[in-house]
């Protein structure tokens, strides 16, 4: 207890020194006892009530098997509108700045028959009900300090670890009738005040919240007046773009040793790597944030070596997996080994989105964000550049690949707009364009078809999505610098199991990045031992493209490769589709939110089931 304390005391820094003189084996372990993250080791059935601490209350949360903060979103929202429907109570829902929270306007005159219902209505039974006070913005000095009333469900994992509670309420708060006009008691996104008399109509939850999804299909009450689209909405589609290589699989490792012995192959220390390609499931718990965090996603892409993920099911509408040998097709198909070259063909891939984010599979969503961490609702993407450098000079063959490739970018940028670059950009989701790689393409074929060739890293390539796209984009007036809460941890740095412990306990981050540079092989164990503590713990509830586990489990005995071949229907000695036997991977498909599994939080037992999503079999 004394050490606990101690530990409190000591600025991050001091902390993570102190934690560099541990056995490395014992130092995650160490930090978690010592920041003491929520949840614990017992395991509650799916189901059970435990007592969780949320948003600064101790609240009973039940245990769901699985959840998203838009489903909560959901769940909060339709239990508090069904209800005032019940009663007969007049009401209309209001968008506000806070996306997270949904909010419902009733007359001041039903307050306290507003009161008496949220207390005793069966629609809410077992809800969290509390009355806070909002305080007007320093920008509104005509409003007063108002009461609203708080209603949520909160649900827990099994561990007890991740609450999905108050953050996600619905506020109901109170209208005044003044004459022929209502008064809001605070600010919204909207109108502060407006004619009493108005039509009743239903909108899509999209119009309530910019987290919402274009494709939900939800619809709630309001007034025609404030049934209105904002000029700040980003209402064209997003789709998200990976690149993934299971490194373990022993077909792969075959191609790769290949392609090492061919005349070009001549290889930077670190361009082959093996903590390059090493696979710890980082991709499956990536696509989970994205899931539970950027529901405004249309699709995600998943560029592959012809390998498929022993736990994704190649056949769900969000998910298409595209191969190497469809995105090089032109260039003879092959096995691409170098990040560089992959990336320049991503604008290539069919039915991708003029916008969408590129991630690797280290990078993870934080916490519920908008479209506009992003995108401008116009168009205008944003990038988020560090203050690292790589260098002056030309690129040379001794140079890092990615400070190689900077400078690279730096002489086109130079050539073209007369400024020079310096600076690197943030290991973060990269907002990217299509129509910008294709304006590349087109100025510099040359240079982009000859980083495609490099079938390994070289002190030639271009780095296009991560670097080039985005000063290419800020100057011509495509893209803009954005802000973003971030957190990058290398995972051979000893003082990372620290900041794990810490982004576990807190979760204040927008993005982090959990990077493996060049570790020393003998430590992925303990690296794998660390992954496997963090990301069950910080994403606990699976995406509605992930395999049962059973089924997992055996499908990882087959390796990537051969798990590809199944799903597309390929021999792999003739490398072709038997179309008649075996249906070939799923095209992009628009998902519709509707479309998402169904949830298992709610009411008591003794209360009456609300609408829900309909549920999707994985």
């Amino acid at each position: 207890m004394i050490a606990l304390r101690v530990y409190r005391l000591l600025p991050p820094g001091v902390r993570r020194h102190l934690l560099r003189l541990l056995p490395e084996q014992h130092r995650l372990g160490i930090v978690r006892t010592l920041t003491r993250p929520r949840g614990g080791e017992t395991l509650h059935p799916i189901g059970a009530r435990v007592l969780v601490s949320d948003d600064g209350v101790r609240a009973e949360a039940e245990v769901v098997a699985a959840a998203t903060p838009l489903q909560m979103w959901h769940r909060n929202l339709t239990a508090v509108t069904s209800t005032l429907e019940s009663a007969g109570i007049e009401y209309h829902c209001v968008r506000h700045d806070d996306y997270l929270r949904s909010s419902v306007a009733v007359l001041d005159d039903q307050r306290e028959a507003v009161r008496r219902l949220v207390d005793s209505a069966p629609l809410l039974s077992g809800a969290q009900v509390r009355v806070v006070e909002v305080r007007p913005d320093r920008d509104q000095p005509d409003l007063e300090p108002t009461e609203v009333i708080q209603v949520w469900f909160p649900v827990t994992d099994m561990r007890a670890g991740v609450v999905l509670g108050a953050q996600f309420a619905c506020e109901i708060e109170m209208w005044t009738r003044v004459g022929d006009l209502v008064r809001a008691p605070r600010h919204n996104a909207v109108i502060d005040e407006a004619p009493a008399q108005a039509q009743p109509v239903r909108v899509a939850a999209a119009l309530l919240s910019h987290f919402v999804p274009e494709a939900d299909d939800h619809t709630y009450g309001t007034r025609r007046d404030l049934a209105v689209r904002a000029p700040d909405r980003v209402s064209f589609p997003i789709d998200a773009v990976y690149t993934w290589v299971d490194g373990a699989d022993p077909e792969w490792r075959e191609r790769k040793q290949a392609a090492m012995g061919t005349p070009d192959a001549a290889l930077h220390a670190i361009a082959a790597n093996t903590s390059r390609y090493h696979n710890r499931d980082e991709l499956r718990y990536s696509m989970r944030s994205l899931h539970s965090f950027a529901p405004w996603l249309r699709k995600i892409f998943v560029v592959t070596d012809s390998q498929l993920p022993s736990w994704l099911d190649p056949d769900h509408p969000m998910v298409t997996v595209v191969s190497h040998a469809d995105l090089f097709a032109d260039l003879d198909g092959l096995s691409s080994f170098n990040s560089h070259a992959i990336e320049s063909r991503l604008h290539r891939i069919e039915g991708l989105a003029e916008h969408f984010l590129y991630l690797n599979d280290d990078v993870f969503l934080g916490r519920p964000l908008l479209p506009t961490h992003f995108f401008h609702a116009n168009g205008i993407a944003k990038f988020f550049p560090s203050p690292a450098q790589f260098g002056l000079g030309e690129a040379t063959p001794g140079d890092l690949p990615v400070n190689a490739a900077g400078k690279n970018n730096r002489r086109h940028i130079q050539r073209h707009f007369g400024v020079t670059i310096t600076q690197k950009m943030k290991h973060t989701p990269f907002a990217l364009r299509r129509s910008i790689m294709q304006q590349i393409e087109a100025t510099l074929p040359a240079e982009v078809t000859a980083t495609a060739r490099h079938r390994f890293r070289d002190h030639r390539d271009l780095s296009i999505p991560s670097s080039l796209h985005q000063y290419w984009a800020y100057l011509t007036a495509q893209a803009v610098p954005g802000e973003i809460e971030y957190e990058y941890a290398d995972l051979g740095h000893p003082a990372t199991p620290a900041r794990l412990a810490e982004l576990l306990a807190h979760r204040d981050r927008d993005v982090f990045c959990l990077n493996d540079t060049d570790s020393d092989p003998r430590t992925f164990q303990e690296q794998e031992r660390m992954l496997a503590e963090v990301l069950p713990r910080y994403l606990p509830f699976p995406a509605p493209f992930e395999l049962p586990e059973e089924e997992v489990a055996r499908r990882r005995e087959l390796g990537a490769s051969a798990l590809w071949r199944q799903s597309a229907g390929v021999d792999r000695y003739t490398g072709q589709v038997d179309a008649q036997t075996t249906p070939s991977l799923p095209t992009a498909r628009q998902v519709d939110a509707a479309t998402l599994p169904a949830l298992r939080v709610g009411p008591r037992s003794d209360a009456p089931t609300l609408p829900s999503t309909p549920r999707e079999s994985p």
